[in-house]
């Protein structure tokens, strides 16, 4: 599972928001809120929409006739996880705003982002707040059938169109100095972590594997610390989700500090939610994005954000495991 598996949870999981932002922190170029009760909000705008109820976009046809007639998509998002969605001078930016303009280029329609808590997200689609989720959300068997961690049913459950690919990837000195490309080329080495996340016990279940060519491993109260340390070539990589490594990559010392090196791991689906009983507007979505990827607008999104390594083939609906 991948970083929105669940969110603001304790720091003993990768899902813990304090890895996401302390890495921000040396990017140094956004201050972002982690699990706070948020309100800020923005819009995508379509292109070819002459007004509510009307366009001339190739699938406004496919929406359900209440969105035609208001002419935008209410979508929920936590906008505290760069660089999936954040908010930058009060605006929500980041890979999601960007695929939904793909969209809604193709629905005709606008896509309104509201941001609030993660936890809250799907409960905003069952009573109609909502009309989507776009946050970086992993799609899994619990939130399709509505079943918390211990199975219990606590809900009717949410489909998905899955629309990105991501797991966890190394991050390493710029120029990768010491070549590392894998897990294994890491035993006999150094690496920095944040302390108590699921990427040190990755790196824990690694030592073990390493055996009597030992991997050291140091951990630090934040992430941040832990780029700081491989930075200065004391550590040859640290651990985190695809998208926020990337993120820092391109983004600290103006990308001459770190690079992505090696397969993503433990690799998961991101989806857009939707109630299940709008299965009009989800299959309307599922088409949306499938144009979307088949005239490269999709990939444009993504490569705007350095992550084309999370892009998928085609939109499938609750595919997650």
């Amino acid at each position: 599972m991948t970083a929105r598996s669940t969110r603001c949870t304790t720091a003993k999981t990768r899902t813990s928001r304090l890895a996401a932002v302390a890495a921000i922190a040396v990017a140094g170029s956004m201050l972002l809120t982690a699990c706070g009760d948020q309100t800020n909000s923005g819009t995508t705008k379509e292109g070819g929409s002459s007004s509510a109820g009307s366009s001339k976009a190739p699938l406004f046809s496919k929406l359900p006739a209440d969105i035609q007639k208001a002419g935008v998509i209410k979508v929920g998002t936590d906008a505290s996880y760069a660089p999936m969605e954040f908010t930058e001078e009060g605006k929500i930016v980041g890979v999601d705003p960007d695929i939904a303009q793909a969209l809604s280029k193709q629905l005709g329609v606008d896509f309104q982002f509201t941001s609030g808590t993660f936890d809250g997200l799907i409960t905003s689609v069952y009573t109609g707040r909502q009309d989507l989720i776009m946050s970086s959300m992993t799609d899994n068997k619990k939130r399709q059938e509505g079943l918390d961690d211990n199975g219990k049913k606590i809900g009717k459950g949410i489909d998905f169109v899955d629309y990105f690919s991501s797991g966890v990837s190394l991050l390493v000195k710029k120029g990768n100095p010491q070549g590392v490309n894998s897990l294994d080329d890491l035993c006999g080495k150094t690496v920095a972590v944040q302390r108590g996340t699921i990427y040190e016990d990755t790196f824990k279940a690694q030592a073990t594997k390493c055996g009597a060519k030992k991997l050291t491993i140091q951990a630090f109260d934040t992430d941040a610390e832990a780029q700081t340390r491989v930075k200065a070539g004391g550590a040859v990589a640290d651990l985190n989700d695809y998208p926020v490594a990337a993120y820092i990559a391109k983004t600290s010392g103006g990308g001459n500090d770190f690079e992505v090196v090696g397969s993503q791991s433990d690799v998961g689906l991101f989806g857009i939610g939707v109630s299940k009983d709008k299965t009009q507007l989800r299959d309307a979505i599922k088409e949306a994005l499938d144009a979307s990827i088949k005239d490269g607008s999709y990939a444009a999104a993504l490569k705007k954000w350095n992550v084309e390594g999370s892009a998928v083939q085609s939109a499938t609906i609750n595919a997650g495991k």
